[in-house]
């Protein structure tokens, strides 16, 4: 949000300089996004009243006789699309000759004949605003002719603060005020009040009710789109150009000016925080407003700016009363679908709280005017503007929460604006509804203090509550507290709790050691996360980088990777590579391999992440090596590629104490992302969790991959096991070696778990150390040599090994297979 500094020190005199004010605004959970320095006009820049304005034949230039006051008249030819049959009067920023702006010099030059001196300026071109529509127009009178301009448009300061959703209280220079008095503990300066309504208005406004019949809702349990509406009227105002003051501000907040009834609007919202809309009072038929949900279904509104729109039942209208056969929103309500007859706007004045239409909008010769000023639905008026793609700075502050009792006091100050303007205020207003205000909440003090952990007074409390507008009584430690309208944040005691440490100062905390107070619900409850650090810790110390990628892929993409397609689609995706969310956390690495800049040698990535298979939910581990270490003879004497990879994961799973077996997939069991001849299952502490292996060549292929390429996916929590102390044995171990001849086929990791299941508890540690097929091995099989490791509590001898090894045998026979014997 942006604002000046000038307008914000209006409001609180005691403010202090920009300088001071940066980090008070952060203190308060509203810091600054930037300043930014609006210098005034040049002092050659002038403000001179237009005599006469007459095309220049032949050409799309005006001419344009000048009052410059001691200067005497000049005349200038302007090509601004808004210099054409400019009123006697109008004043308008003259750049004078031996002006510069920039690195241009503007002097005397002749166009089409016209002996042009200087230059009239746009906001653009005088770097006062960001419109290069047209020249920058003034009220007659504004000044006397040939006044400085930067002696009524000083320099500023420009702040940008940022606003979280939950604050709508400061999207206003008032709302921003209130916070920064509260906070220095200094009174606050009120914006000027218009003249209070007396009576009833000109206006008759229907809002619906509970009783109302709305169609496809028949248990009434409804939002009905607005629950409180303000009309009034103010008739014979001259449209024009804004004052300069007006205008000032207005750019100064980063809005241009339009009209004088225009900018009026935009400067209560940005002055007091409540949107507002105004209507040529000629396209309110019969004086009457219908304002609600559902009123028209299939229609199309065609807004202000000439888009156009197609209704539902779900958005919030604003009907004029025309004799269409809708008299009452009850009337209305029964007219869900457009009669045949029906035209574009037929009735229609607005979208709510969104934009206005066409019909109703105000015209360079409106006069007589309409002012709406309504606290709307939140929700409703999210969902519209979600659905039409129409973000306003009306809806910005709609849907998060304005505050509900404002209209009326909205809807004076503009009246009091436009009689400025020389219209004449009707002294009545038409309210209809009422406002919804907090609910009072019951604050403990003692609470808050063990909450907060500082020791705030309960006095304290309640002075802070009262500087934000809460009314506060106080029964020993229990503070019974309303809240302000404004501050529809407020909706717990926690909320209040909030407010007392944002107000006494986040800096107040005191280093303490925190209280531990472990619930019975709640023990364990962080076993989860130390897992998962660990298990980062541990694969980060293997050499992987860790990235967090999107969640979000796409048909395509999951096409190319060879897993699932999303089955969870979004709605409204940004863009259509991010269409759904992902079921593989593969696809992911991949994309983030080839995204490497050219001539990274090693890459090792791993992410934890979820996926989305249908149906549910999952946390996985997915690993990624490729490089030097991928290929299988990256160095004289160490392995590399498939063996590299398993390697790394055999010390994952030895640094987190945890026993792995890889048994080698076949045929079917591939996944279809990895080559069929390289992939395994990851068994982890006996139990499957996933798989490893080689990328297929042509999945490598499809993300731009080339040389060899190594996966891993793992479902977590990996499964742990009982963990015992047990000294270590100080006895030395036994030996033995044994070559088992078995179809090529049988696996290793087959032969290893029979080997263990009858080996007993005095087996230690179970190797291959050789591999061998070829004579004298019959053909179709191969020799597995394993070394067998035995240690007991004492030394072993023969008696006690060798029965291990007969049984062993025997089991190995029994499979089928047979022993080596040399």
């Amino acid at each position: 949000m942006k604002l000046p500094y000038s307008w914000l020190k209006e409001l609180v005199p005691a403010l202090p300089p920009v300088a001071d004010l940066e980090p008070l605004l952060a203190s308060l959970g509203l810091p600054l996004e930037g300043t930014e320095d609006v210098p005034a006009p040049p002092e050659g820049v002038l403000l001179v009243t237009v005599m006469q304005a007459a095309p220049i034949e032949g050409t799309q230039l005006t001419r344009l006789d000048l009052d410059t006051g001691a200067n005497g008249p000049k005349t200038i030819a302007s090509g601004a699309p808004n210099a054409v049959n400019l009123p006697t009067g109008t004043m308008l920023a003259l750049v004078t000759p031996g002006t510069k702006l920039g690195d241009t010099e503007y002097g005397v030059r002749s166009l089409q004949g016209v002996e042009s001196w200087g230059m009239a300026a746009s906001a653009k071109e005088l770097s006062l605003g960001e419109s290069a529509a047209g020249l920058m127009l003034f009220p007659p009178r504004t000044a006397a002719p040939g006044t400085p301009m930067h002696t009524l448009w000083a320099a500023d300061t420009v702040l940008d603060v940022e606003v979280t959703p939950n604050r709508a209280d400061v999207l206003s220079v008032q709302g921003l005020a209130r916070d920064v008095a509260a906070a220095l503990n200094t009174p606050l300066v009120q914006p000027p009040a218009g003249p209070a309504a007396h009576g009833a208005g000109e206006i008759e406004v229907s809002l619906p009710t509970i009783g109302s019949v709305i169609p496809n809702d028949p248990t009434q349990k409804i939002r009905l789109g607005s629950d409180y509406f303000v009309a009034r009227t103010v008739n014979g105002v001259q449209n024009g150009p804004s004052p300069l003051w007006l205008q000032r501000r207005l750019m100064l907040c980063g809005s241009r000016s339009v009209s004088a009834i225009v900018d009026v609007s935009n400067y209560v919202m940005f002055e007091l925080g409540q949107p507002t809309a105004l209507y040529d009072r000629r396209d309110v038929v019969n004086d009457r407003i219908l304002v609600g949900r559902g009123l028209r279904t299939g229609e199309t509104v065609t807004d202000l700016l000439g888009a156009t729109h197609t209704v539902t039942d779900q958005d919030v209208l604003i009907l004029d009363g025309r004799e269409t056969g809708v008299s009452s929103v009850a009337d209305a309500f029964a007219r869900p679908e457009a009669p045949a007859d029906a035209q574009p706007n037929d009735g229609v004045l607005g979208i709510a709280g969104i934009v206005g239409a066409k019909h109703g909008s105000v015209q360079p010769d409106t006069q007589d005017v309409v002012i709406e000023a309504a606290h709307f639905d939140a929700v409703l008026l999210r969902r519209t503007s979600t659905r039409l793609g129409l973000k306003t700075d009306a809806v910005y502050r709609y849907e998060r929460g304005t505050d509900p009792a404002l209209p009326p006091r909205a809807a004076d100050r503009i009246a009091g604006l436009l009689g400025e303007l020389g219209g004449h205020i009707h002294p009545g207003a038409t309210v209809a509804g009422t406002p919804t205000l907090p609910a009072a909440l019951t604050l403990d003090a003692d609470y808050a203090r063990k909450l907060l952990g500082m020791h705030i007074e309960t006095p304290e409390m309640a002075a802070l509550l009262t500087r934000l507008g809460c009314t506060v009584t106080a029964s020993g430690e229990h503070l019974s507290v309303t809240p302000p309208s404004w501050r529809v944040d407020m909706n717990v005691p926690e909320d209040l709790i909030e407010e007392v440490a944002r107000l006494h100062g986040y800096a107040n905390l005191p280093e303490t050691l925190p209280t531990l107070r472990v619930h019975a619900d709640n023990a364990g409850a962080e076993a989860s996360s130390r897992e998962r650090r660990e298990l980062k810790r541990a694969v980060a110390g293997l050499g992987f980088q860790e990235v967090v990628t999107y969640t979000f892929t796409s048909d395509e993409e999951a096409a190319q990777a060879r897993t699932e397609r999303p089955s969870v689609r979004l709605k409204n995706p940004l863009t259509a590579d991010r269409s759904g969310l992902r079921t593989a956390l593969y696809p992911s690495l991949l994309k983030t391999a080839a995204s490497q800049p050219a001539g990274t040698e090693q890459v090792l990535l791993f992410e934890i992440g979820h996926i989305f298979p249908a149906p549910g939910e999952a946390e996985r581990l997915g690993l990624l090596m490729r490089g030097p270490l991928a290929q299988a003879n990256h160095a004289p004497g160490m392995a590399g590629g498939y063996a590299a990879f398993r390697g790394l994961l055999e010390a994952l799973a030895g640094t987190l104490g945890a026993t792995l077996e890889i048994r080698q997939l076949r045929g079917p069991d591939v996944p279809a992302a990895l080559h069929p001849g390289i992939a395994g299952e990851v068994v982890w502490n006996g139990a499957g969790v996933g798989w490893l292996g080689a990328v297929h060549p042509e999945v490598a292929a499809a993300f731009g991959l080339k040389g060899d390429t190594y996966l891993l996916e793992a479902a977590l929590p990996l499964p742990g096991r009982p963990w015992a102390f047990r000294d270590p044995s100080r006895a030395p171990a036994a030996w033995r070696d044994l070559a088992i001849i078995a179809p090529a086929q049988v696996g290793y990791g087959q032969m290893a778990a029979l080997l263990r299941q009858e080996a007993g508890p005095l087996l230690e540690t179970l190797e291959p150390f050789d591999i061998y097929s070829g004579a004298p091995i019959p053909e179709g099989q191969r020799s597995v040599a394993v070394r067998l490791t035995f240690r007991g509590e004492k030394t072993l001898s023969d008696a006690e090994v060798d029965p291990i090894m007969e049984r062993l045998m025997t089991a190995i026979r029994a499979q089928g297979w047979s022993i080596r014997e040399k």
